[in-house]
C-alpha cells in the first residue's frame, strides 16, 4: 500500500483519481508521497519512507529542493496547470492599472452617501480617466506556459506585442501567435514597451532584475506587472520610479511591507492561481505525476531530478535508482547485478546537474540482498523496486 500525506487541503477531483493501492496517512513519517500546495517544508524532517513530493503549483519556494535531492526524493511541480488562471488575472491587472478603475471604485465608496452621486460624479470622473490597451506596447519576458498566454491575449486585446526568452520550448513556441515579435534581450523590451509584464522564476541572476538600472531604460509612465515572483522587483527602486512618475503602476500578485503602503501600487493576494479550474489542474497533474512515478519510475515534470520516460516494465523486476551524477555509477550497478547471476534486459541513466536517475529492468525477481547492495554504493541516494 502506497501511503499519502496531503500537507494543505488537495482539490478532491485530484485524489479521486487514486486506486486502491493508495492510502492517506496524516503522519508524515510514514507516507511515501506528500502532497503540497502552500505549506513551507523546509524545517520539515524527512524519513527514509518518503520518495516523492508534488507541488499542487508551478513555485516551489516552499520546498527545500537540495534536501531532498540529496536524500534521493523526487520533486514534482505542475507548470501550466494554472497558467490560464494567471492569465487572466494579468488581464484584470493590467485593464485596472489602464483605466484607474481601483480610484473609480474608491471614490464611488467614499461617495456612496450623496444623495446626488450621480450629477457628482460626472463632475469627478476626470480624475480617473485612463489609457485604452489597443495599440500600446506589451512587452512580454519569459515564455512559458503563461506568459506565452498573456502574449497571445494582448494580441487579442489589438496590443502591439514583444516577448523575450532565451529558453523558449518549441512546444510553448508553437503555442504563440506569429504575430508576437521576438527580441533577443529583455532591454529591447525596457526600451519599447508602455506595459511590461514578468513571467521568469527567481533566479540568482533574475533576482532584483526589476530595478533603476532597468527602469532608466524604460518609457516614463510604464505600467509593470509581476504575477511571477516577488523578489524578481527591488521594493526601494521600484517605490523612488512610482513617486518620480517613471513607473505609472505597478501591479503585482505578492504584495509585501513595503510595496502594500506604496502609492502607485495596485496589489492582490497572491490570486494569481486561485480559481477551482487550476487548482482542479493543478491537483489531477500533480496526482498523475505521482501515480506514474510510484507505477512505473517515470519522471515528468521534476524539479530537482531528470525527467525520465522509462514505460510500463515487461521484465520480471524494475528498479530505479537515484543517485550522485559521478563517474563509474553504472559501472558498479551492473557489476552488482552480474555478480548475483542477474540479467539486465533495459537499462535508462538520465542525469541533471549534481544528480542523475537510473532505471534497470532485470530478468529475474529483485531480491532484497541486490537492493541493499546497491544501496550500499558510494553516491547512491535512494534504490526502488517498481516491480
Amino acid at each position: 500500500m502506497i501511503k499519502i500525506n496531503c500537507l494543505n487541503p488537495i482539490a478532491k477531483v485530484g485524489l479521486d483519481i487514486l486506486n486502491d493501492n493508495y492510502e492517506k496517512t496524516e503522519r508524515i513519517e510514514e507516507a511515501d508521497v506528500v502532497l503540497v500546495r502552500s505549506a513551507t517544508m523546509h524545517d520539515l524532517k524527512f524519513s527514509d519512507n518518503l520518495k516523492a513530493v508534488a507541488r499542487a503549483g508551478a513555485g516551489v519556494n516552499n520546498i527545500p529542493l537540495d534536501k531532498c535531492a540529496d536524500q534521493g526524493i523526487v520533486v514534482f511541480n505542475t507548470p501550466g496547470a494554472n497558467a490560464n488562471g494567471v492569465k487572466e488575472l494579468v488581464v484584470a491587472g493590467l485593464m485596472l492599472a489602464s483605466r484607474d478603475l481601483v480610484g473609480g471604485i474608491n471614490w464611488i465608496e467614499q461617495n456612496k452617501d450623496d444623495e446626488n452621486i450621480g450629477k457628482t460624479m460626472e463632475k469627478a470622473k476626470n480624475a480617473f480617466a485612463g489609457k485604452e490597451a489597443l495599440g500600446k506596447k506589451l512587452g512580454v519576458i519569459g515564455l512559458g506556459a503563461i506568459g506565452v498566454l498573456v502574449a497571445n491575449a494582448g494580441k487579442a486585446l489589438g496590443m502591439e506585442v514583444y516577448g523575450c526568452d532565451p529558453f523558449l520550448s518549441v512546444d510553448h513556441a508553437l503555442q504563440l501567435s506569429r504575430e508576437v515579435t521576438l527580441v533577443k534581450s529583455n532591454e529591447e523590451i525596457f526600451r519599447t514597451c508602455d506595459y511590461i509584464s514578468v513571467h521568469v522564476p527567481l533566479l540568482e541572476d533574475t533576482k532584483g532584475m526589476i530595478n533603476k538600472n532597468s527602469m532608466k531604460l524604460m518609457k516614463d509612465g510604464v505600467i509593470i506587472l509581476n504575477y511571477a515572483r516577488d523578489l524578481l522587483v527591488n521594493d526601494d527602486d521600484m517605490k523612488e520610479a512610482l513617486e518620480s512618475g517613471k513607473v505609472a503602476k505597478y501591479v503585482t500578485d505578492f504584495p509585501n511591507a513595503k510595496t502594500a503602503n506604496m502609492d502607485g501600487v495596485i496589489a492582490f493576494p497572491h490570486l494569481g492561481a486561485s480559481t477551482e479550474e487550476s487548482e482542479d489542474n493543478c491537483a489531477k497533474m500533480a496526482v498523475n505525476e505521482i501515480m506514474d512515478f510510484m507505477e512505473t519510475g517515470s519522471i515528468k515534470n521534476s524539479v530537482n531530478y531528470p525527467n525520465c520516460d522509462a514505460g510500463l516494465c515487461t521484465s520480471m523486476g524494475r528498479v530505479t535508482i537515484c543517485h550522485k551524477n559521478i563517474p563509474n555509477m553504472l559501472t558498479q550497478f551492473t557489476a552488482a547485478f552480474s555478480a548475483q547471476g542477474v540479467n539486465i534486459e533495459n537499462l535508462i541513466n538520465k542525469s541533471r546537474g549534481e544528480y542523475a536517475y537510473s532505471v534497470m529492468d532485470v530478468a529475474s525477481k529483485v531480491e532484497a540482498a541486490m537492493v541493499e547492495q546497491i544501496a550500499k554504493i558510494d553516491g547512491v541516494l535512494k534504490v526502488r523496486v517498481v516491480k
